[in-house]
């Protein structure tokens, strides 16, 4: 059987599962169409021949419209509960649709439309299939009752919302990881059964320190202190440097650009560091070394980040295989910080070929913040390089970078950038810059 047949089958019994004839799944699209406000579907007997198409033995794939009303019949289960995660049957829908012949690309669309639909009706656990639903509801009324199932599904719903960064805006995001937060305090405060304790505790460690970094992005710094400083103390209870090291550094960047003093996050940094030379992967160490690296070049020591920056580029070589932390961190990454350094210490023509290169490899929608950051800073050092007219034709890039990303160290990145270009205030492309700024970020 082809890729398409398999498609087909698969919405076949997508359908018969909720016990719907082809008549009435396109009633169902016809009301859904209307409720949502979309333009009319044909009569009911056109729509019942186009869902016949879509599951025939030489099946078609449903247009965009049809795709995304099957999108939000799926996404509910036929109690009206939402279900948007992992073995959902809106997981399932994905899956028939790329085996039709749809784009990943076209999927992760539809799928961050209805993320940001949840956010709007209250399904914030959405991202939960119904079975971990209901047994996390079992849960915290009585801890005991916790089983691996209820914590794979919270440590689900954590790198859900973290792939969807730089997709769905970050204040959405962070009512989305709101409640995983919260359950996993409920559940921690009572006595978890032993081979459900430490995945407990694994997850309140990724879910804090991630809730600790949107906070920040949504300029709650108060929130984001008290996240970190749970996501620490939860991290000191497991054996892995890994998790110890990652919350450190996720707190140092964060420090390093919500409080003007270097000494916080330096200590932090130092912090990730050790845990992470104390038995942690590869990609974790390089990722502290550069940390520490670019924290040590914003405070003039140039050897020391040059020498950081050295064990960085060690440990990101051909080390990284069979790497078991989860860390995405790359050379594309190092980089940008490599970057940095220039800027600082070093040669501001050499930071912007460095910037460039890693502009390059950043493409991947989970990496669009951090892209944002670097090409910033690449505007930076054309600033420093003496041409101002083509870094802030970079920087208006970054605007609108900026704006998609919902980021807030672009958007501060990119007035440190424009206090840069003051000595050319009087300049048409520096109004020009302003107006934009004004105009998208209120800048």
């Amino acid at each position: 059987m082809d890729t398409r047949a398999v498609g087909a089958a698969k919405l076949k019994r997508l359908r018969h599962s909720r016990g719907l004839s082809l008549a009435d799944i396109a009633r169902a699209l016809s009301r859904l169409a209307e409720e949502l406000h979309h333009p009319r579907l044909p009569a009911v007997a056109s729509v019942q021949r186009s869902v016949a198409r879509w599951e025939s033995a030489a099946p078609t794939l449903p247009d965009e419209r049809y795709q995304l009303l099957l999108a939000h019949l799926y996404a509910r289960t036929p109690a009206g509960q939402m279900s948007l995660g992992t073995g959902s049957d809106l997981a399932e829908l994905f899956a028939a649709l790329l085996d039709l012949g749809e784009s990943e690309t076209r999927i992760a669309t539809l799928h961050t439309a209805l993320i940001r639909g949840a956010t709007n009706t209250g399904g914030v656990l959405s991202l939960l299939t119904p079975g971990v639903q209901a047994g996390l509801s079992t849960a915290l009324i009585d801890p005991g009752r916790a089983d691996e199932e209820t914590a794979a599904g919270l440590a689900a719903v954590v790198d859900d919302v973290n792939a969807r960064i730089g997709a769905v805006p970050m204040v959405r995001l962070h009512v989305l990881l709101a409640p995983v937060v919260d359950a996993c305090r409920r559940l921690l405060a009572g006595t978890l059964p032993d081979p459900v304790a430490g995945q407990m505790r694994a997850v309140a460690v990724a879910a804090c320190a991630l809730a600790g970094r949107l906070a920040f992005e949504i300029r709650d710094d108060e929130a984001c202190r008290s996240l970190y400083a749970a996501a620490t103390a939860h991290a000191a209870h497991l054996e892995d440097p890994s998790r110890r090291a990652s919350v450190h550094m996720s707190h140092a960047l964060v420090t390093l650009y919500s409080t003007p003093v270097l000494a916080d996050a330096l200590l932090l940094v130092d912090q990730a560091v050790r845990a992470a030379c104390s038995g942690a992967g590869p990609r974790v160490r390089a990722r502290a070394h550069a940390l520490q690296a670019e924290v040590a070049a914003r405070a003039g020591l140039e050897r020391q980040a040059r020498a950081a920056l050295g064990l960085a580029w060690y440990d990101v070589g051909d080390r990284v295989d069979g790497d078991q932390s989860g860390s995405s961190f790359s050379a594309g990454h190092l980089q940008g910080f490599e970057g940095v350094c220039e800027l600082y210490v070093g040669d501001p023509r050499l930071a912007h070929d460095r910037f460039a290169a890693a502009a390059g490899t950043l493409v991947a929608p989970r990496e669009q913040v951090q892209r944002a950051i670097v090409t910033t800073d690449q505007a930076l050092a054309r600033i420093r390089m003496g041409d101002p007219r083509s870094a802030a034709d970079l920087l208006h890039e970054c605007v609108q970078a900026a704006v998609t990303t919902g980021g807030r160290v672009p958007a501060i990145r990119l007035r440190r950038a424009r206090t840069e270009l003051r000595p050319w205030r009087s300049e048409n492309f520096v109004a020009e810059l302003d107006d934009h700024l004004m105009d998208v970020l209120g800048a």
